[in-house]
């Protein structure tokens, strides 16, 4: 195969020359003869300093040789079981020896790259070619035992037995290497390098899931994620923990590679940065992306990996066989409903739901005693980084996953006196909504509407200031209440998206969380209760656009429109939107006037500022009953401004000075009260359908390039930044907004 040795040849010239070494090793590692799990090979391979810089089609040749031999040679189940072994070595000895970490890196840059081409140009759904087992004619080995001087290892074999009891599969014995690896070796100078390669593999064996379609069924194979799935529950609580400790401390890279034992003795860091280091820009992070520059030392690629790696472990869902499968034939093509989909539970998203802070003791508010392993996570330092870094997708992705599924993290969040910190990052996306995918300005959206379920949330960003609003433009904000900003910013959502009407969930979500807001509202500043007049004054005007068009539609004969009326396709559904969203804003502004009208006189100056636009829905019978306490107010103070008298005209702080006045004396009398409305979110029954191509796609836009012909979880052929949002604007390409439906209950 072109420069790609077939038939290596040891001793001789080759063993003074370690560039054709290198060569011979590699060539026989993708060859035909099959080197048994005991052979010398394997350490040869693993521990000669190979200084190979093969160009990307060099590699390329390599790796089709090597999927036309490995059925016969096994080759990638024996470099895997070595990398295992590897592993072990490592997390068992003392101080992890240069030895063996240059012997695992060079396995793991080996079994990444072929790995992940493998994956990529997989013939069968079920990836049969990676033949992830030895030959039923080979000893099968249960341990290894160190040996034979420094650095060395030999390799017990045991006859009948496969692999070990607790690892029936190779892919179970790997994973619980590199996940044991994980969780019990602390990253250090000496083993960052590796840490980050093993997240890098871990993300290639979890890509077969990109070959998958995006609703999970019973026949897909994902045979390395599931072997991570059935790990024990303590190793899955240890990785859980360092994944989040790697988020939150962001460990970098040190500048000064000298100070790594694997660097000063061979200057490189293992086989496939040389084999492949063109190759390798798909799979992996070269290492001069960690040192060429001094402002790529301001960014973690571990912590970034690590939350790349947690997001998709904690949305992985694998779909179980079910009755329904069974009765139907296993040679059905016939797409299992939705509604007969099973799924087994995924220990990683258990584990993330179940952390507790690592400032309280094991005992919850009943004093009983938490069972299995526990993740230990100090919330504080989660809450301050969240706060700092989401302004990148996946953090919101994070928080999102914490609050939605965490009740303890949730109500962290919900008594720090610092909401500003997580809030003010949130609401500066949604002000910058048209650079911004939808997909993360929907889930900001939901993280609000869960925070504004909660009475003490919704009256404490109300009591907090902020001094100023850098980034706001449209006007000057000083001295305004965090609360008195998120309607701002809500509101100027709304107004954002309203005219094209492309998500309807978008708007509901904005109007619900202003609701939830609404009885809690506390001196609501001036230009916040504008907006909020405004705001009913738009849909009222979009409202009696929509019933006009649908008047005139009704009157025209058989009901046909003349071309150039552009009449839209259902005119009464979008005046049953409006007319929702109106009654919405009302209730809205009937809450805040019926519970807290005392301490809000900006919001009753800006209605009785803008009373003509009430005036014309006084009488509708959708929306009289909603008007009534708003004219009982309006009639209420403009009784008390006729009855003022004055000399020269009326300035606005001699009304607001009016206003304030009878404030205090207001009672409330005539006011009818009406049900409050409380907004919750529910998670739709089939999250994953949403979420595993959403991570997916969040993953591959920063960090991770796979073959996008071999993609089917979502479509490719649109441009990234695009491809969140459907022809229509309102469903995503992974598979509509169903995928993430929210449900609104109103509680009485």
């Amino acid at each position: 195969m072109g420069g790609v040795p077939s038939t290596p040849r040891w001793g001789g010239a080759a063993e003074m020359r370690p560039a054709e070494t290198a060569e011979y090793l590699i060539g026989a590692l993708v060859g035909e003869k099959s080197y048994p799990l005991a052979s010398d090979y394997w350490q040869k391979l693993l521990e000669s300093p190979l200084h190979l810089r093969w160009p990307a089609h060099r590699v390329l040749q390599a790796s089709q040789l090597f999927a036309q031999n490995n059925c016969k040679t096994r080759h990638l189940a024996k470099i895997l079981v070595h990398l295992a072994w590897c592993l072990q070595e490592c997390v068992s000895a003392s101080g992890v020896p240069s030895a063996a970490l240059v012997r695992a890196l060079n396995a793991l840059y080996i079994s990444s790259v072929f790995l992940k081409y493998f994956i990529e140009n997989a013939k069968s759904d079920h990836f049969e070619e990676l033949h992830l087992s030895l030959d039923e004619n080979e000893a099968k080995p249960t341990s290894f035992s160190k040996g034979g001087g420094p650095g060395r290892f030999q390799v017990k074999i045991v006859y009948g037995i496969l692999l070990a009891e607790n690892y029936q599969t190779i892919e179970q014995l790997v994973m619980h290497s590199v996940l044991s690896f994980l969780g019990k070796v602390d990253v250090s100078t000496n083993t960052y390098l590796l840490h980050h390669e093993l997240l890098n593999f871990m993300l290639i064996a979890m890509s077969t899931q990109l070959l998958s379609g995006p609703s999970p069924g019973p026949d897909d194979s994902h045979p390395l994620i599931d072997a991570m799935m059935v790990q024990e529950s303590s190793f899955v609580s240890l990785v859980v923990s360092k994944l989040l400790l790697n988020y939150i401390r962001r460990p970098n890279f040190p500048i000064d590679s000298s100070s790594y034992s694997i660097f000063s003795e061979v200057n490189q860091t293992g086989v496939l940065q040389r084999v492949g280091s063109a190759a390798a820009n798909f799979v992996l992070l070269p290492f001069n992306l960690f040192v060429g520059s001094t402002g790529e030392a301001t960014r973690s690629p571990l912590a970034e990996n690590s939350l790349n790696v947690l997001l998709i472990l904690i949305h992985y869902r694998k779909c179980i066989e079910t009755d329904y499968v069974k009765d139907r034939g296993d040679h059905s093509s016939e797409p299992l409903p939705k509604e007969d989909a099973c799924f087994s539970e995924n220990p990683y998203c258990k584990a993330l739901e179940n952390a507790q802070d690592i400032e309280f003791d094991r005992l919850d508010v009943e004093g009983n005693v938490q069972n299995g392993p526990l993740v230990r996570l100090p919330f504080a330092s989660l809450f301050d980084t969240l706060g700092l870094y989401l302004a990148d997708e996946r953090s919101i992705l994070l928080l999102y996953s914490m609050v939605q599924g965490n009740s303890a993290f949730l109500e962290y969040v919900l008594v720090r006196t610092d909401l500003d910190t997580l809030l003010m990052p949130m609401l500066e996306t949604l002000y910058n909504a048209s650079r911004r995918t939808s997909n993360q300005i929907y889930m900001v959206l939901i993280i609000l509407l869960i925070l504004s379920q909660d009475s003490s949330f919704n009256a404490s960003i109300h009591k907090l200031m902020l001094p100023n609003v850098p980034w706001y433009q449209e006007r000057l904000l000083h001295q305004t209440s965090l609360g008195s900003l998120m309607v701002i910013i809500l509101i100027r959502t709304v107004k954002y998206n309203l005219s094209k009407l492309r998500d309807v969930y978008l708007h509901t979500n904005c109007l619900a969380t202003l609701a939830n807001m609404a009885p809690h509202v506390h001196r609501l500043s001036a230009y916040a209760s504008q907006r909020l007049v405004s705001l009913f004054d738009m849909l009222a005007r979009k409202y009696n656009k929509l019933a006009e068009m649908s008047n005139n539609k009704m009157h025209m004969p058989n009901g046909e429109s003349k071309e150039e009326d552009n009449l839209p396709e259902d005119t009464t559904a979008e005046l049953h939107i409006y007319t929702d969203f109106l009654r919405i804003v009302l209730e809205i502004l009937n809450a805040i006037l019926t519970y807290t009208l005392p301490r809000n006189p900006e919001v009753v100056y800006a209605i009785m500022h803008r009373q003509e636009v009430f005036q014309p829905f006084r009488n509708h019978p959708r929306f009289n009953e909603l008007l009534e306490n708003i004219f009982t107010v309006l009639d209420f103070f403009n009784s008390r401004m006729d009855a003022q008298k004055m000399d020269g005209e009326w300035s606005v702080e001699k009304v607001l000075q009016v206003i304030v006045i009878n404030c205090r004396s207001w009672r409330g009398e005539g006011m009818k009260m009406f049900t409050q409305l409380r907004f919750t979110y529910e998670q739709e029954s089939h999250p994953e359908e949403f979420f595993i191509p959403y991570v997916w796609q969040l993953v591959l836009s920063c960090s991770f390039s796979f073959n996008p012909n071999s993609i089917n979880l979502f479509p490719v052929d649109l441009p990234l930044e695009d491809s969140f949002v459907g022809e229509d604007g309102q469903k995503l390409q992974s598979g509509g907004l169903n995928g993430l439906e929210q449900q609104v209950d109103v509680l009485a």
